[in-house]
């Protein structure tokens, strides 16, 4: 990539259609080149736990993070900014000079399909934790993309719908982790959402984008819209949306030049776009990353470490009666569950990717047990059929499956083959394929591999599509997505259903899998207004076909049989995902009838949950041991291990509460789009802020996690300081920082991580406040016996404000407010330690900024 260049001096010669050209990108991961100027390309690439790099079909393997409620899970800001920095290594090795990530939308409800992207239900912890994120990433001079800017919190018509909202709440609750981020960490750039906020969609909303997010706060970066989320010319320009992804451009270009023209768009609006643009490409060089580099791989043993820890110190123990965890490593071991054998370590969506590796619960478990393990899978729980890749191997007898492209249909006698690759996954998303020598939308591919039964059964096969495919089985016709086609919810809503077929296979006996493939064009679907895009996609399932009840059985047979029985369970990227919400908090298929057969087969059973967003657990009071996993990126297993059998001592706390069903939470009347609106009806009382007004006990609370040792909280002190000035943005007098000090002791029998959570509470307030909100935390490491002094900093007006829609500004009344320090959000709910006291605000201020 060229040195750094003057951004001034480039802007002063470039002529309108130059300009122009800035503000849309190349193609999908790219921005538009200018090498007259000595402007490069830029590469972003997702995402929010890890860098993909340029291809969703075939692209090179990555590090997989822990999902984004894992991170926000360790409240650990030190902890998060080592991921950052690495975030930023893998970045550069991919060759992005922009990572589009993290994301901090609020988690309204338990189904939101993107919610295990975000990082916590709570602005504040999903803001810090957010810009140790970003601090880390850009260390490495690589540019971090806040995003969704705003409101951006459900999938349902997420591209339409209209989030009605009071001021307090956009303020209080959901801009208020973005305005952290600014304060912290100042990003690079901004990513606006999809939907519209009070009658205008984000991407062309002058008051967020131009009032609040350049004006009130002063950020100096560039905005890019979500990819397909810009909808206007002139609007979005106005409004101060830099740039329009991904390319080539919808709405600018010769639309864009002729608005300049007639002055829709005024000269120095364009000037303030291009250089928004020039400013981060300028800044991209302090990277050192070539323009269009190739990708490559960056998986070494302090990664995978990071990882390994992460991971760890991400899972929460739930439960844990009788201290039966930490497990013994010499017990006969059943382990069973749909999650077991399977990786389960990202979301779906912009989150997923390939991993360097990916470590099973079972193979985790296993390598720690000095026993040989039992295993049955008891049930299933996917939604669409597990991936058949995964026993596929060519006819070479290479693992998956060949792929062979075509511009002519199979009809076309001796058609040559254009492109030919060996593939593991057999998922493919085809919106990056584009090699030369496909001259049309309109291509074809064969998809061939072959498997072995393993026993005689009952096998299902599944095929969706965008575009069109059928399947053969020893060359007959299996599966027709192709005559006719049901609209499903695969590839961002714009595939098939899965449809599906069982064949009879025996044991040791070889069979023949092919999939004739033709691209989107050829897609029978009315797809109204989603998102087009490439050359379409294509899935291709499989599995046994099982007895349910009969499985079940069978697994609480072994369980009397074992010593100790470990079920692994939960969802996957095809529930959680990027397009489409949850429709319930239930764990799927007959897990619930699982645990709760099991529990009471042996009561030495331990549930292992994974999701990143809450599930109901009806089975909860018939298992003495709980621990929630998440998505847990590369080392998955080997950090439940790591958990289970105590070779570290668990210290995560949730990021979100867990409501003991649906219909408790917060959003449970206003979740979904209706006549094109969600109505943000909760207010300010999201989350933990609902459960504790309506005194309404959840199922676990925000900021609840057990571990194997002990914790007292003592010695509280309060004491404010003052500060020399304020920003010049604040219209404050007086700038004072809150100090709280405590004791905490390790009061039990090992090493352990404790983390002090800071709540406040206004004592008489004017309006109706939330009874207490986090305003900091701090996590410490303690040996066995050891006390240590942590102090926990906040800016008075940030521990002690509300928005006052009045004035328009924050305000931080006069009055006593209340202090809480503990280990849970659940003051008096006998969840731990805690200590109490009370500070004053002196005089009442109202502030605007940061």
């Amino acid at each position: 990539m060229t040195a750094s260049f003057d951004v001034e001096e480039v802007l002063s010669k470039l002529n309108v259609v130059e300009k122009v050209s800035l503000l849309a990108g190349a193609d999908w991961w790219h921005t538009v080149a200018l090498p007259k100027h000595g402007v490069p390309a830029i590469r972003v690439s997702d995402g929010p736990n890890g860098v993909r790099g340029t291809r969703f079909f075939n692209g090179v393997a990555a590090a997989c993070f822990p999902c984004g409620t894992a991170l926000g899970a360790t409240w650990d800001v030190e902890l998060l900014h080592q991921a950052g920095v690495v975030m930023g290594q893998e970045s550069k090795a991919k060759g992005s000079h922009v990572i589009l990530g993290p994301t901090i939308n609020m988690q309204r409800s338990p189904l939101g399909g993107r919610g295990f992207e975000s990082l916590s239900e709570d602005p504040v912890l999903a803001g810090l934790g957010a810009a140790a994120l970003v601090n880390g990433i850009q260390e490495t001079g690589v540019v971090a993309t806040i995003k969704h800017f705003v409101c951006n919190d459900q999938e349902h018509e997420r591209n339409g719908t209209d989030a009605i909202i009071t001021q307090r709440a956009l303020r209080e609750i959901y801009a208020l982790p973005f305005q952290l981020v600014v304060k912290e960490s100042n990003p690079g750039s901004f990513m606006s959402s999809y939907n519209k906020v009070n009658g205008t969609h984000v991407s062309e909303n002058p008051k967020i984008l131009g009032d609040i997010l350049r004006e009130e706060w002063g950020w100096k970066g560039c905005i890019m819209s979500d990819w397909w989320g810009t909808y206007s010319t002139s609007e979005a320009i106005n409004a101060g949306l830099d740039l329009e992804m991904p390319g080539a451009t919808k709405w600018r270009g010769e639309m864009l030049v002729q608005a300049v023209g007639v002055n829709k768009v005024a000269q120095h609006v364009l000037d303030e776009r291009a250089r928004n643009v020039l400013t981060l490409v300028n800044r991209c060089s302090a990277s050192k990353i070539p323009e269009r580099a190739e990708e490559k791989t960056a998986d070494t043993p302090e990664t995978a470490a990071l990882l390994r820890k992460i991971g760890a110190e991400s899972i929460v123990l739930m439960k844990n009666e009788g201290s039966i965890l930490p497990l013994k490593k010499d017990k006969k071991t059943l382990i069973l569950g749909p999650n077991a054998k399977v990786a389960t370590y990202h979301g779906g969506g912009s989150a997923s990717l390939l991993a360097y590796y990916a470590i099973t619960p079972f193979d985790g478990i296993k390598s720690q047990l000095t026993t040989e393990p039992t295993y049955t899978v008891g049930c299933y729980a996917h939604k669409e059929l597990p991936l058949l890749g995964n026993i596929l191997h060519t006819a070479s007898g290479e693992p998956g499956v060949s792929w062979k492209a075509y511009n002519e249909p199979p009809s076309v006698k001796d058609r040559k083959c254009v492109d030919e690759l060996r593939l593991t996954k057999t998922e493919f998303l085809l919106m990056d394929y584009n090699p030369p020598a496909i001259k049309a939308l309109l291509w074809y591919a064969d998809i061939e591999g072959y498997f072995t039964a393993e026993e005689d059964c009952e096998f299902e096969m599944g095929l969706g599509v965008y575009g069109t495919a059928k399947l053969f089985v020893d060359g007959e016709l299996f599966i027709d997505n192709e005559t006719t086609q049901t609209k499903g919810t695969l590839f961002f809503n714009c595939g098939t259903v899965e449809e599906k077929g069982i064949v009879p296979v025996k044991k040791g006996q070889k069979y023949h899998v092919k999939v004739e493939f033709a691209s989107a064009p050829t897609c029978k679907l009315d797809q109204g207004s989603n998102v087009l895009f490439g050359g379409g996609a294509v899935r291709i399932g499989g599995a046994k076909v099982i007895d349910a009840e009969k499985e079940i059985e069978h697994a609480a047979a072994l369980a009397k049989g074992a010593e100790q029985v470990i079920i692994c369970a939960g969802l996957n990227y095809d529930w959680e995902t990027e397009g489409s919400d949850r429709e319930t908090m239930d764990l799927p298929g007959h897990m619930n009838a699982l645990i709760t057969a099991v529990s009471t087969a042996n009561p030495s059973t331990i549930v292992v949950t994974q999701s990143g967003t809450p599930v109901s657990m009806p089975w909860l009071s018939s298992v003495p041991a709980l621990i929630h996993a998440w998505y847990g990126g590369n080392e998955t297993g080997n950090a439940i291990a790591d958990i289970l059998f105590g070779a570290v001592n668990p210290s995560a706390k949730l990021p979100l509460s867990f409501p003991r069903r649906l219909q408790n939470n917060p959003a449970f009347l206003n979740y979904r789009t209706e006549r094109g609106r969600t109505l943000y009806g909760e207010d300010v009382y999201v989350g933990y802020r609902w459960y504790e007004m309506l005194d309404l006990e959840p199922l676990f609370a925000f900021g609840h996690g057990l571990s194997y040792t002990t914790f007292s909280f003592t010695d509280l002190k309060i004491s404010t300081i003052s500060t020399t000035s304020l920003s010049s943005s604040s219209s404050s007098s007086s700038s004072e920082i809150l100090k709280i000090q405590l004791k905490i002791t390790n009061t039990g029998p090992l090493p352990g991580a404790e983390i002090a959570q800071l709540y406040i509470s206004q004592e008489k307030p004017s309006i109706k406040r939330p009874k207490k909100e986090l305003k900091g935390f701090t996590k410490v490491f303690l040996q066995k016996g050891e006390s240590k002094i942590v102090s926990i900093e906040v800016e008075v007006k940030y521990a002690t404000s509300f928005w006052d829609e009045v004035r328009g500004a924050w305000v931080s009344e006069r009055g006593k407010y209340g202090v809480w320090v503990g280990g849970s959000s659940r003051e008096g709910k006998g969840e731990g330690e805690g200590e109490g006291g009370v500070f004053e605000v002196e005089r009442t201020g109202w502030w605007t900024g940061l």
